[in-house]
């Protein structure tokens, strides 16, 4: 029996009173998806956590997920109204109303000082990954959506901004699973998930609809957005980039074709006749029994061969049949049915062994589950037809897993060649005819796999934190240097002050534009502070600025002393400095002095007055000048002032994060090289081969393009940093044939793709 899932009126979360009506439709829209899903996601998550419980392998877990699925049942109505509140909040900022606060999201550039915690980690690996597989599959129908919305606005909408990205509503639902207390990762992975079969899975939905109601309403008419892909049971590519040659019909069309619609093929091609030099017309179909005894024993006959064809197993299949037909009255043949899948599955075969996107090690180990995939074949046409066949799917994790795997990995260290191979012998050596033995071993693998991704995934987000952290460092640098240099560059300065300015407060300025920002007061503060030094130990303060000069330098000690020690500088060193600019403090005040009283004795009126003595340099000097005043007095000699011309650029001390050699002039491109496009269009989670100088060559996949530094960051399957590249880096490598990209769409399907291509373009010649 069915939970009712809590209703919440949708009025109680109308904040539109300030957005276009065009957009409140939209809004309203949203509203209603979110709240169904939602309630369908409650449903589904007592029966979930309910086998959880379960399986539980301890009293306290068991207690644990039993507690959450009773809080999950009590919070249902909190949390759908969090929800809901959450979107209509994100809606009302669009508009700008001044009363709400924009929906804090989790940005890729967060502050990198500090590690993230590891609960919070993983819940951004989720997200990103929830988000990712979203833009996969409905990336036009969201930036369609963007540029209407944005038209609406009078302003761009990037996706991380639009209240419907997957993005934003999976932080909506995060951010209220945890003001309503769920704080178990565990749990909250779990219910992430769900959210995402039940909310993200259709979202494309949504777009669909979204963009329709935009587009009655005339906004961007002539803007093309595709209608929402229908849920098809067959997964779809990855990636855009074909196997093999196909027209748009061909792809179009595999996706949607049955077994008997490619024996159809088969047979127009001749396929099904040609193929085997032994069919006799007066021959006999062998039984499926003595089908799958003849295919067992090749398949134990071939256990140690490694260089097996798909041809190569149909020619034994007929020698086999062949001599068994001279014992027998009449000839044995394999029926029409069973010699159809045995030829489309030798046909996907030879894609595999021929597919340049698996590593050749591992492209041999898949290899070797022909003869049970044929044997699942014989049993079983929905093999071609269900993508959700567990023998299917496992051969789609296999190939997917292998897709990062790189030659130079070794294989007795690496415990995913380890496994795969034991899934290879382990079928090689238990699988008669009981199919159920993939499902067990899909589940077995997916577990292990799913375990070694998150690893990874782990990683690679620490690698994509401290990336993103280096490309803010060098931001924040230049931004420094051209604030320093506007300032000091041309000007005849005291030594220690330029030394101060370049060495020691780069590094205050370097910390607050980090962690507050450009519009921050403390980074203005800052900067201002550099104005008030030059200025009060310059030679062109005013006899008439004494007053402001007086109350000044207090104030900048003190603002250094907290920059200071906010930098956690060395108090040895900042002491050496507070004591190098009390020195040019006091005589800037000195030197004030003396024109004051040399404008007094040219002043007649002056002359004419008593004759008492002068006042005494020190006097109206301010107290933390004191005593550095009183040092220099009983000096005979005052110190020289070590003044500076900056001539050059200023650098800062370091090595700038992220830099590398300038391209040379033979390694430049034309502006307009095609090359630059091919570079432009790659996208994070993609895969790549790279060819490297000795010969051999890496896997790396592009974990992310650092858009501050045009930096492109690749990542190997552990989720290591293997390779950093700017944009013309990448182009070159591009053109040079270094680096091509890796088509990482589902194997089986891939392979399908281009069997039913070809055989389409044969029946057209």
């Amino acid at each position: 029996m069915q939970k009712k899932a809590p209703v919440v009126p949708l009025a109680q979360h109308s904040s539109n009173t300030r957005l276009p009506e065009v957009l409140a439709r939209v809004h309203e829209l949203a509203a209603i998806f979110l709240q169904g899903r939602l309630q369908e996601l409650f449903i589904t998550a007592d029966d979930t956590l309910f086998d959880m419980a379960d399986r539980a392998g301890s009293n306290q877990e068991q207690n644990s997920l039993f507690e959450t699925m009773r809080s999950l049942r009590l919070q249902q109505k909190n949390l759908l109204r969090g929800c809901l509140q959450k979107l209509s909040d994100s809606f009302a900022c669009l508009s700008g109303n001044p009363g709400m606060q924009s929906p804090p999201k989790l940005i890729a550039d967060r502050d990198s000082l500090t590690l993230m915690p590891p609960d919070e980690l993983e819940e951004k690996v989720a997200i990103n990954n929830m988000s990712s597989r979203v833009m996969a599959s409905d990336a036009d129908l969201l930036e369609g959506l963007d540029a209407r919305i944005g038209h609406v606005l009078g302003r761009d909408l990037p996706s991380a901004d639009n209240p419907l990205g997957p993005e934003s509503l999976s932080y909506t639902f995060l951010d209220s699973l945890n003001e309503s207390g769920f704080n178990n990762i565990q749990v909250k992975l779990v219910l992430l998930k769900l959210f995402e079969r039940t909310v993200l899975a259709d979202l494309g939905l949504l777009y669909a609809d979204s963009n329709q109601v935009l587009l009655e309403a005339g906004v961007l008419p002539q803007l093309h957005t595709r209608g929402a892909a229908k849920k098809n049971p067959v997964a779809q590519p990855r990636t855009a980039v074909p196997s093999a040659p196909a027209t748009q019909a061909d792809v179009a069309g595999v996706m949607e074709i049955s077994f008997q619609d490619i024996q159809a093929l088969l047979r127009n091609f001749g396929a099904a006749t040609d193929s085997s030099a032994f069919k006799p017309a007066d021959g006999v179909p062998v039984s499926s029994g003595d089908l799958m005894r003849l295919l067992t024993h090749l398949q134990r006959h071939n256990i140690q061969t490694h260089d097996l064809s798909g041809s190569l197993v149909r020619q034994q299949i007929d020698s086999i049949l062949q001599r068994a037909s001279q014992q027998s009255a009449k000839p044995r043949v394999v029926g029409e049915m069973a010699s159809d899948a045995i030829n489309l599955v030798s046909m996907l075969f030879e894609f595999i062994l021929d597919d340049r996107t698996l590593p050749d090690s591992l492209k041999a180990l898949i290899g070797r589950l022909q003869i049970p995939m044929l044997k699942v074949a014989v049993q079983d046409q929905s093999f071609f037809d269900s993508a959700s066949h567990p023998a299917r799917r496992l051969l789609n994790e296999l190939g997917s897993a292998a897709l990062g795997w790189s030659g130079k990995d070794s294989r007795q260290q690496d415990k995913l060649f380890q496994k795969m191979e034991d899934i290879v012998h382990r079928l090689l050596n238990e699988f008669t005819d009981d199919p159920i033995i993939f499902a067990d071993i899909l589940q077995e693998f997916t577990t292990f796999y799913g375990t070694e991704r998150r690893r990874s995934e782990l990683v690679e987000q620490r690698v994509r934190d401290a990336e993103e952290g280096r490309a803010r460092t060098q931001q924040a640098r230049q931004r420094i240097k051209q604030e320093l240099n506007r300032r000091l560059l041309g000007k005849t300065l005291p030594e220690t002050l330029v030394l101060l300015l370049q060495e020691h407060w780069s590094q205050v300025l370097l910390l607050r534009h980090l962690k507050h920002g450009e519009d921050s007061s403390e980074w203005q503060g800052s900067l201002q502070l550099i104005d008030d030094l030059i200025w009060s130990t310059g030679q062109n303060i005013e006899c008439t600025d004494s007053e402001r000069l007086g109350k000044l330098v207090p104030q900048l000690i003190s603002s250094l002393q907290k920059g200071f020690e906010e930098a956690a500088i060395d108090p040895f060193v900042v002491s050496g400095l507070l004591s190098s600019l009390e020195v040019l403090h006091v005589q800037a005040f000195q030197s004030l002095k003396q024109r004051q009283l040399q404008q007094e004795t040219d002043n007649p009126a002056a002359r004419s007055g008593t004759a008492e003595a002068a006042p005494p340099l020190l006097e109206g000097l301010p107290d933390s000048l004191q005593q550095a005043a009183q040092e220099l007095a009983v000096q005979e000699d005052m110190p020289a002032l070590a003044m500076i011309e900056v001539s050059q650029s200023l650098e800062l001390p370091g090595k700038d994060e992220g830099s590398e050699p300038v391209e040379s002039a033979a390694d430049e491109l034309p502006a307009d090289d095609p090359a630059y496009e091919q570079a432009d269009s790659v996208r994070p989670g993609s895969w790549f081969e790279l060819q490297q100088e000795d010969g051999s060559s890496i896997r790396c996949k592009l974990s992310a393009i650092i858009r501050a530094t045009g930096r492109y960051i690749f990542v190997n399957r552990h989720g290591m940093k293997v390779l950093d590249k700017n944009r013309t880096g990448l182009a070159l490598a591009f053109k040079r044939k270094q680096l091509h990209m890796l088509d990482d769409a589902l194997l089986f399907d891939r392979a399908l793709e281009s069997v039913i291509s070809n055989l389409r373009r044969m029946k057209d010649i």
